[in-house]
């Protein structure tokens, strides 16, 4: 039996990618954790298989860089209809915020990238093979009680508790949240093999009425296949050699292929109906289940890593309100909401139940993308719901910085000649961003001393070639990602550590901005 802690600040129960990426995000900002799962070890079995530039760009937070994993960048992905042809079609080739806009991967080797990104974190500790029992919780936090496979037990004292434990979650059903309304249940065979002859480099949904089956090239010389179950048939059916030989017979003879995996999956679309109660939090498949259709799955479940993370680490340091924690359900439920809702209409443009339906759905879709402003918004995924907040933590009101909203990422070049990534540049607390001039004149001496202690950081974003200044924290726009209009010039934002912009304003008033900012945080030990 490995030994654990006797008390921690954050108990992560689940170590699979959304646990890894909460663990190595509080790590980073120095937060005493403990992280425990059932499995010892990483699961195997086909899983999650896709991520976009915002799913990237979290993972760059964590601290994965470009080459952390091996990845395929995906230029685009079809919906075929075998009846009426091509209709959709998405352009996911180029970037976004530094990052491919989509590509695939193999799950395992991002668990391996997380999890030694966990291990370098000096304040986090990892208990495999072990599985919350039960949790006795006040108004303090939690007394969990963590038993072994040889039957020892030990009771360790957390003052927050985060389920990261998957769909069968046991921190969920212990808050009351379970999932609420219908499911979007379908069964379907997965199927991830090697050696496939040709070419093949992109999406591709087969929409046929008979059996719809995507599939999608992966690293490592992979292709997935999703074959839906008809009804009767039996996952055992299913896995047989026999039908995976007829299944994949389009594509390959017997023989010609490698099976590294074939296993039958229930897809849902679930969500609870609140994200967190009092201490106690869940992320990913623990608070919500999204259908594969939009690749958002594990996407959604990084989101809530990156808005939950920074928050317990800022209560923790005493940095903020515990109240402000009330903010992530507040934040993150919405959007994880409109990303289920968007999945279940791919779902039906997969899956038509009939051909008439096919005709009638695919038909249509195909005379929509005749009309261009259709086509664009379609085929560059003007339908994807933005992840901003309406409500939340940050200061509302309108200006020239969508408060809510995540800032620009672009490459930018420090004072020194290094070129790097914008949040990179930035730092991991939060940050007073001048655009085109730095902010710092502008404040006063108290002000900045209170915008230290709440862990606030002070940056300068310039034009390209417009300064000469050698401050460690004053950066060139090489590609006027953050400067494009120049609308932005003298202006200032603050923007917090999941790059959320939290206020923005004249650069003149930087000193009320912050003010603002630091009341909004409500920090115990500036209270007056």
């Amino acid at each position: 039996m490995k030994e654990v802690p006797n008390a921690v600040d954050v108990l992560v129960v689940g170590y699979g990618p959304v646990g890894a990426a909460v663990a190595a995000l509080l790590g980073g900002y120095g937060i005493n954790t403990l992280v425990i799962d059932k499995a010892p070890d990483i699961l195997m079995a086909p899983r999650a298989i896709a991520l976009d530039n915002e799913a990237l760009r979290i993972l760059q937070m964590v601290g994965l860089g470009e080459n952390a994993f091996p990845k395929v960048a995906i230029p685009y992905v079809r919906m075929l209809c075998p009846i009426v042809g091509e209709f959709g079609r998405v352009n996911s080739g180029g970037t976004i915020d530094g990052h491919p806009k989509l590509v695939t991967f193999y799950q395992p080797d991002l668990e391996r990238a997380l999890r030694k990104k966990v291990a370098d974190r000096g304040s986090v500790q990892v208990c495999t093979s072990a599985e919350m029992l039960s949790a006795q919780e006040d108004e303090r936090g939690f007394d969990v009680v963590i038993r072994f496979p040889s039957g020892a037990e030990s009771t360790v004292r957390t003052r927050y508790l985060v389920g990261a434990d998957g769909a069968g979650s046991v921190v969920r059903k212990l808050i009351g949240q379970d999932f609420e309304g219908k499911t979007y249940a379908e069964d379907w065979l997965i199927v991830d093999a090697k050696n496939v002859p040709g070419n093949f480099d992109h999406i591709e949904f087969i929409c046929d009425p008979k059996r719809p089956t995507p599939h999608m090239v992966a690293p490592g010389g992979r292709i997935r296949w999703e074959f839906m179950l008809r009804p009767g048939e039996t996952r055992e059916q299913m896995e047989s050699d026999e039908t995976i030989t007829r299944l994949l017979q389009p594509w390959a003879r017997a023989g010609e292929l490698k099976i590294e995996r074939k296993a039958v999956y229930r897809f849902h679309a679930r969500s609870c109906k609140r994200y967190s109660r009092g201490n106690a939090f869940l992320v990913g498949d623990a608070a919500h289940i999204t259908p594969p259709f939009v690749g958002q799955g594990l996407v959604a479940g990084l989101r809530d890593a990156a808005n939950l993370s920074w928050k317990l680490a800022w209560v923790l340091k005493g940095r903020m309100s515990p109240v402000a924690l009330e903010t992530y359900d507040q934040e993150r439920r919405p959007h994880a909401t409109q990303m289920i809702a968007l999945a279940k209409l791919m779902g039906r443009l997969v899956m038509p139940s009939n051909k008439l339906m096919a005709i009638l759905i695919h038909g249509t879709m195909a005379l929509l993308r005749r009309i261009p402003p259709l086509r664009n918004h379609f085929d560059e995924l003007g339908i994807k719901p933005k992840n901003e907040f309406s409500d939340g933590l940050f200061v509302k009101g309108q200006s020239r910085i969508r408060r809510g909203r995540v800032l620009p990422q672009g490459f930018v070049r420090s004072s020194s000649g290094q070129g790097l990534l914008s949040d990179d540049a930035l730092g991991n607390g939060l940050t007073l961003v001048g655009f085109g001039q730095s902010p710092l004149p502008h404040l006063k001496a108290t002000t900045l001393r209170k915008w230290e202690s709440v862990g606030g950081l002070i940056s300068q974003i310039n034009h390209r070639g417009g300064s000469d200044d050698e401050a460690d924290n004053v950066f060139e726009d090489l590609e006027s990602r953050l400067l494009s209009s120049g609308q932005l010039y003298g202006w200032c934002a603050v923007v917090r550590p999941d790059r959320t912009v939290l206020h923005d304003g004249p650069i003149s008033e930087a000193d009320r901005l912050v003010r603002e900012s630091i009341e909004l945080l409500n920090p115990p030990g500036l209270r007056t």
